[in-house]
């Protein structure tokens, strides 16, 4: 059907994994009318989970889209963009990319299983990105559900804000509306206690609807004035509603839809989409309006590549409308491409549209340009634009790949690639000192489904190993070097004097350059080649061999001779003097400290706990999980993790697994120091 932006909801189905999104997603495009049965995470036939791998694993891996179209009970009808994203923290670089499309994240909980860590963590990430957030109590009819128990956690671990806009009532055989009315019995008590609180709870955000709600009750308050306030709430984060169903049964489906109608903002209602034009310090926070006829605005967060329509770019129109045959500039790219066809997503199909609209959700064929955060945009009025980046989590989990057989090494390149573009927490690296290509990823079943992507989607083979710690040096005191480069080979010479001192900077600092030189005693164009000098040992090391960072180099005094003093001896002198001084300077490894998080059954937290702490783990604590499960977080050395993966199989009877997220560097202990110094064969030589 034909809709307008503010007939559009964008709706992101968020969670614990297992706690029911894909089944809630199928629930609600079959209320919808968008498919005639739903299909079932069991049988493997459902919208969302159409990859061959999510099928053969059961789960969600990538983030699904799909639209349908509602007529509520009211009689006004509504455009649900449906996005279900993946519950294993393993997978959420597509799921956090996918959020920042959305104005409404729905946080799916187990009605057995209650608050799970991931219910935490999503709640967390919807909030931070300022977005309007639901919670659904899905399968309130199968054994072992409580939602009084469920309604209760979610209260004390998200604050009173949380309310419920329904109730479960029969044994949850149906749902009883409590904000729009005040009378009946529900399984959790009498409605009307409930109808009271949130009544409370929405008024309370505006002084003008306050006074008229004490002066005149709730009769006294208009249709418009409870709607402007309850989306006040969500936006401000006053109110946090909560639903129930049943999603197998179809059980609150369509009072959901029908929620999402009447109370959840459209494209034009919510907290604005943070913008900005310009970088750095001078970039500018701007507002873009949903205003069809306006310049173009849009924002790439998924990139698929498609066997049939190739390189597929999916986008969220935020401003003007995009016509098929229209052009779009991608970035600040000077050469705008032609949009030859325009689609709709419903999982793995591809419907033809002619129009995109602000709000809307649509994606565009063959254009190699895009990526993820691409903004599209038809004027250079909107150059230097772009969304507020996402904070993906940085991988650490690596493997070292290499072709299973000769003549592959470029198809395993382009193949790569491609999921690289795919996946924000999938990076593929070149190890230069090595010459190892590594993959990196959040965890090892991360990389482990990627792998198999290479072979089922590619036909690659590959063989894998651990990679190379990805160690770093600094120093920490401040110390002075210093270096003649001298040399006379019949002729014109070789002459470059430098003293400079280093300085440590705070972890994360990077590196700085400082020219305080005085008196010409270094030429202006001669201290770019002292810098080279200074930055190859920054890129090979000085103590074992990995970069350096965090740190200052001060180039203070030095001398040159107006004949023999070249590049090529103040590049040796400035290498020379930055390791001399480096040596006076305590220098220090660096290791990497990742973030680990654990799920496991309860029962074995004295063995992971031991592992950890054999690790030179820190443990920060432990959260119940739910279902009889504990999440596990901890500090460790990425160094101490090899073969983790295999070991918490071992100690859980496969069922633990584990995500891992960098944290910052710090000193190896002096042992492995040396161990890692006696190791290296510098390279460093006289030129």
């Amino acid at each position: 059907m034909p809709y307008s932006t503010a007939q559009i909801r964008n709706v992101a189905l968020a969670g614990h994994p297992g706690a029911g999104k894909t089944t809630l997603f199928e629930a609600l495009l079959h209320a919808g009318g968008a498919v005639q049965t739903a299909g079932t995470v069991e049988r493997g036939n459902t919208v969302s989970d159409f990859d061959p791998i999510e099928k053969q694993r059961g789960h969600s891996i990538d983030a699904a889209i799909a639209g349908l179209d509602h007529v509520a009970a009211s009689g006004e009808s509504i455009h649900v963009n449906l996005v279900d994203l993946p519950g294993y923290p393993d997978f959420r670089g597509p799921a956090l990319a996918a959020l920042a499309a959305v104005e409404t994240a729905i946080v799916v909980v187990d009605a057995a299983g209650g608050v799970e860590h991931g219910t935490r963590r999503m709640m967390e990430r919807a909030r931070e990105r300022g977005l309007c957030r639901a919670i659904v109590v899905n399968r309130i009819d199968t054994e072992g559900a409580d939602p009084a128990r469920v309604l209760a956690q979610l209260r004390e671990a998200f604050g009173t804000t949380v309310l419920p806009l329904n109730l479960p009532a029969g044994g949850g055989a149906r749902v009883i509306d409590c904000f729009g009315q005040a009378e009946g019995d529900s399984d959790l008590g009498p409605v009307a206690e409930w109808h009271q609180r949130i009544l409370d709870q929405v008024v309370e955000i505006d002084e003008s609807v306050m006074d008229h709600y004490l002066e005149r009750g709730e009769s006294g308050l208009s249709g418009t004035e409870l709607h402007d306030a309850f989306e006040q709430c969500l936006r401000d984060g006053h109110l946090v509603p909560v639903c129930f169903a049943s999603a197998r049964t179809g059980t609150g489906v369509r009072e959901l839809l029908d929620v999402a109608e009447r109370l959840f903002p459209h494209p034009g209602e919510a907290n604005p989409p943070p913008f900005v034009k310009g970088a750095g310090a001078e970039a500018q926070a701007i507002t873009t309006t949903p205003d069809p006829d306006a310049h173009v605005v849009a924002d790439v967060f998924r990139i698929v590549h498609d066997p049939f329509v190739g390189k597929l770019g999916v986008f969220r129109v935020y401003q003007g409308t995009v016509r098929r045959d229209s052009q779009l500039f991608v970035d600040d790219g000077r050469k705008p491409f032609k949009v030859g066809h325009l689609f709709k997503l419903r999982g793995r199909e591809h419907v033809e549209v002619e129009q995109a609209i602000p709000g809307d959700i649509a994606a565009v064929a063959k254009v190699e340009e895009l990526h993820v955060d691409a903004v599209l945009h038809d004027s250079h009025d909107e150059d230097q634009i772009h969304l507020a980046p996402v904070d993906f989590p940085r991988p650490m989990f690596g493997l070292a790949i290499e072709a299973g057989s000769k003549g592959q090494e470029q198809k395993l390149a382009t193949a790569l690639h491609k999921l690289a573009e795919e996946d924000p927490c999938f990076h593929v690296e070149h190890e230069t000192e090595t010459n190892e290509t590594v993959i990196r990823g959040l965890s090892d079943l991360h990389l482990r489904v990627q792998i198999d992507r290479l072979r089922d989607r590619f036909g690659i083979e590959v063989h894998t190993h651990p990679p190379r710690i990805a160690y770093r040096e600094t120093v920490a005191a401040r110390a002075e070097g210093h270096h003649r480069h001298k040399k006379q080979t019949g002729g014109a010479g070789q002459f470059g004097e430098v003293f400079l001192r280093v300085e440590p900077l705070p972890r994360g600092g990077g590196f700085e350059f400082v020219d305080e030189v005085k008196g010409g005693v270094i030429p202006g164009q001669f201290l770019p080649a002292v810098e080279k000098g200074v930055r190859q040992v920054l890129a090979s090391g000085a103590v074992a061999g990995y970069p350096m960072q965090d740190l200052r180099v001060v180039v203070y005094d030095g001398k040159h001779h107006p004949v023999d003093s070249k590049e090529v001896a103040f590049v040796a002198a400035g290498r020379k003097a930055f390791l001399d001084a480096v040596s006076r300077a305590r220098p220090q490894v660096l290791e990497p400290i990742v973030d680990l998080e654990v799920n496991a059954p309860e029962a074995h937290m004295g063995d992971i706990s031991g592992g950890l702490a054999a690790k030179r783990a820190r443990i920060n604590g432990t959260d119940a999980a739910g279902s009889g499960e504990i999440a596990v977080s901890a500090q460790v050395p990425l160094s101490e993790l090899e073969g983790y993966a295999a070991e918490l199989k071992s100690i859980t009877a496969g069922r633990g697994r584990y995500a891992l997220d960098f944290s910052h560097y710090e000193p190896v202990p002096p042992q492995v120091q040396q161990a890692l110094a006696a190791a290296w064969r510098p390279g460093h030589e006289d030129e």
